[in-house]
């Protein structure tokens, strides 16, 4: 089990609900955060500050079987992937567990 997650430009979410939607990836948090990455926003030297831009993004947590952990990749990378910075990440993290809170599930059966 694999916990991916993506943070990506807002204007992008669509092509990567439709993407995910044909790679039968149904099941996923959305969440609006601010982040900056290769961008990095307006440094002041002068002053010895450096003030860093946040720009907003969108992540998404997408909890996944180990048989859809590619296909998952696959398609967020066709979706939401160009030469632009401020792209996004794509991060893959291995899952211990899952629970079902409403019926107590456990493991690749929770997912």
């Amino acid at each position: 089990m694999k916990l991916i997650q993506v943070i990506i430009a807002p204007e992008k979410l669509d092509a990567v609900k439709d993407a995910l939607a044909e790679a039968e990836v149904f099941r996923f948090t959305i969440s609006e955060v601010l982040g900056t990455g290769h961008q990095r926003g307006a440094a002041d030297a002068g002053e010895s500050r450096l003030d860093i831009e946040m720009f907003k993004k969108l992540k998404l947590e997408i909890a996944v079987n180990d048989d859809f952990v590619q296909p998952t990749i696959d398609a967020v990378m066709k979706a939401a992937g160009d030469d632009a910075v401020g792209a996004g990440k794509l991060l893959v993290l291995k899952l211990d567990d899952v629970i079902r809170i409403r019926t107590g599930e456990r493991g690749s059966d929770a997912i």
